[in-house]
């Protein structure tokens, strides 16, 4: 279990903090609702959420097997829908950098899916994702 204390401070703004490490971040609603944008709004944390979990998911792959992972990073764009708001699609294009063989792409490929936050998120969220391999 893991605890994360919420706390509203005003002007749609939450400071959230990770009970494990005390790590603190700020939320704000986005422009599009009412809000300044000054931070992650919450459905961006989602957004970052997914990109995150599948370089980690990679990550935990690529030290179990022994690979050499090189540089990886993910790029994910969030869409809206209208009234009533959700997240309507969250795109993910992750790029890796490494001497990766055809097979271990493979692998890395059906590893990624298997990230709990792509596997927690609603089946109505479009999750149109691409890895590159560079």
């Amino acid at each position: 279990m893991v605890q994360i204390d919420i706390t509203y401070t005003g002007e749609k703004h939450c400071s959230l903090t990770h009970g494990p490490s005390g790590t603190v971040i700020q939320t704000d609603a986005p422009k599009d609702n009412q809000g300044k944008g000054e931070s992650f709004s919450p459905t961006d944390l989602v957004a970052a959420a997914l990109g995150s979990c599948i370089l980690t998911t990679v990550a935990v792959l690529a030290e179990k097997e022994g690979w050499t992972l090189g540089n990886a990073r993910a790029t994910v764009e969030k869409n809206m829908s209208p009234p009533p708001r959700r997240i309507e699609s969250l795109s993910v294009v992750i790029q890796i950098e490494g001497p990766l063989s055809p097979q271990q792409q493979t692998k890395v490929k059906e590893w990624a899916l298997t990230c709990p936050v792509h596997r927690s998120l609603h089946p109505e969220v479009r999750l149109p994702i691409s890895i590159q391999f560079v």
